[in-house]
């Protein structure tokens, strides 16, 4: 199988963010002494363009090169509960629906701690500097891309006045309640958007921008593309507010082509960007820990679709980096999910149809996504086009379902390309050709190939998946789980928001119907 080899380049842009992002990492360790003391932190002290890439490095989950946030919430967690990997090491605890205080409360130490805090400081210190109104606006866009993470993960969170504590003292911010922080998203990405200037000469950005540069097109497309995605998580709750927004999202201009996907460059571990935090994980820290899952591989087998052997290997010694293994389509085996190695009555050499070595079981390709200087998909066009299909189904938007659909079949298989993949349109079309959608199962369809396109952004999965209900997953059971059986719903609160922010953690926590657990539902998560 021929694979496509692109090295990704990094910029003085990028060198120098590594410098800001450390000093602003620094800054979490003296949180409170640093927020409401200016002589600790000037505003001087930064370029806001680097700290503009410095957020944009921790969007990805691996700012620092550890990878630590990505591994223990999208990966630990959401990965294998929405059954794309399996595993046998008991630290994944998503794949048993077991919980943990510190993976489950990761992304908000990071996001909040550093993520956030960068792209809200890059806000408040460009809004009144009409030359700085693209770096203004485009940080105004990822913020709500941040928060829209946070909120779905957790439900009720800190929004309004989140990351405040620098440039205006709030250093114990209330919770917003979630339906307040979306209709806020939806109004500040519009209003962003409509406010970025086409000028090329109003580009400050230029490299220090790892999506696109500063192009203010692409953070057009960008920003109605996100809008479609808030749009769509409103169908089981306010299907008219859904769709008012889905048709202003389709009117304001969304991604056209694999070329505006939103994607992180990377390269090895010793560089910056640093390594993809996914093919870290799965190449490098933790190559035996995992493999794909039964039911990913078996979706894909049963569809005979052309990217199997692209999303997976059977490599003999997992443990040997060095070893690419056999991407044969045909020999590519999912391991289940819910089985453990302790040799007891959950042993995986107890599951149905063990093959007799676990390492026959297939782990993630490490031409693709198991390859450390991968780009990371933040947002793309092949997900909008998904979302405008199920758009269109539901009768929000104008245009055919199943012509939107085979675009986003085809964007997603196209995708591949970007990792290391060599697949050929006319492959994709045939792919399409063969699966069209069919209108009694059409809203399955398009959330299903929703699923296998998101592979590798496992928090996104997670949230289409609790929206739509599709893939309809067959959950586990397995002894002394955390949710009685059921796959999570979201994430608890971190356990020292009871002591950092103590009034206002308790005053949303109990507004939660069902209390703060993994089986509680997020607003728009409606039974």
């Amino acid at each position: 199988m021929k694979l496509i080899m692109k090295k990704q380049t990094t910029t003085l842009y990028i060198v120098c963010s590594t410098l800001f992002l450390s000093l602003f990492t620094g800054c979490s360790k003296d949180f409170e002494q640093i927020n409401t003391d200016p002589t600790q932190l000037s505003q001087g002290t930064f370029k806001y363009e680097y700290l503009f890439t410095t957020a944009q490095l921790y969007a990805n989950g691996n700012p620092d090169g550890y990878a630590n946030g990505m591994f223990q919430s999208s990966m630990s967690y959401a990965s294998t509960m929405m059954q794309h990997l399996s595993a046998t090491n008991p630290v994944w605890y998503g794949d048993k629906y077991i919980y943990n205080a510190n993976y489950n409360g990761s992304y908000w130490t990071m996001f909040y701690g550093s993520g956030i805090k960068a792209v809200v400081d890059v806000v408040e210190n460009s809004k009144d500097k009409p030359e700085k109104n693209n770096l203004y606006n485009t940080a105004r866009i990822l913020r709500a891309w941040y928060f829209q993470q946070m909120t779905d993960i957790y439900g009720d969170v800190p929004y309004s006045e989140a990351g405040l504590g620098f440039t205006q003292g709030k250093t114990n911010p209330k919770y917003d309640d979630q339906q307040s922080i979306y209709n806020g998203l939806l109004a500040e990405l519009e209003d962003a958007a409509s406010k970025l200037n086409a000028d090329p000469a109003a580009n400050t950005l230029k490299s220090a921008d790892l999506f696109y540069q500063g192009d203010v097109a692409k953070w057009k497309k960008f920003a109605y593309s996100e809008m479609l995605r808030l749009a769509l998580r409103l169908s089981k709750v306010d299907a008219p507010t859904g769709s008012n927004w889905a048709k202003k999202a389709v009117a304001g201009g969304l991604m056209q082509s694999n070329d505006d996907n939103a994607l992180v460059p990377h390269e090895d571990q010793n560089t910056r960007p640093p390594s993809n935090p996914v093919g870290l994980i799965l190449h490098s820290r933790e190559p035996n820990s995992y493999r794909l899952s039964k039911t990913f591989v078996d979706f894909l087998k049963a569809n005979n679709d052309p990217r199997l052997g692209y999303f997976g290997a059977v490599i003999t010694d997992p443990t040997n980096t060095a070893d690419f293994g056999n991407e044969n389509p045909a020999v590519q085996m999912g391991q289940p999910n819910g089985y453990d190695k302790t040799g007891g009555p959950k042993d995986i050499s107890t599951a149905p149809g063990y093959p007799g070595d676990q390492n026959k079981y297939s782990v993630v390709n490490r031409h693709t996504f198991a390859r450390e200087n991968a780009p990371s998909f933040i947002l793309t066009y092949a997900e909008t086009q998904l979302l405008l299909a199920e758009a269109a189904q539901r009768g929000w938007v104008t245009g055919t379902a199943s012509t939107f659909y085979n675009q986003g079949v085809m964007a997603a298989i196209l995708q591949l390309n970007q990792t290391g993949a060599n697949i050929s349109d006319g492959t994709a079309s045939a792919y399409a050709t063969a699966h069209p959608l069919v209108a009694n199962t059409a809203l399955q369809q398009i959330n299903e190939q929703y699923w296998v396109a998101t592979f590798s952004d496992w928090l996104e999965t997670w949230s289409n998946w609790r929206r739509s209900g599709f893939p309809v997953l067959t959950p586990v059971n397995y002894q002394g789980n955390s949710t009685n059986g059921t796959i999570p719903r979201r994430f608890v609160y971190p356990l020292d928001e009871a002591s950092v922010n103590p009034a206002n953690y308790s005053a949303a926590a109990g507004k939660i119907a069902g209390g703060d657990k993994l089986t509680s539902r997020v607003w728009w998560d409606k039974q």
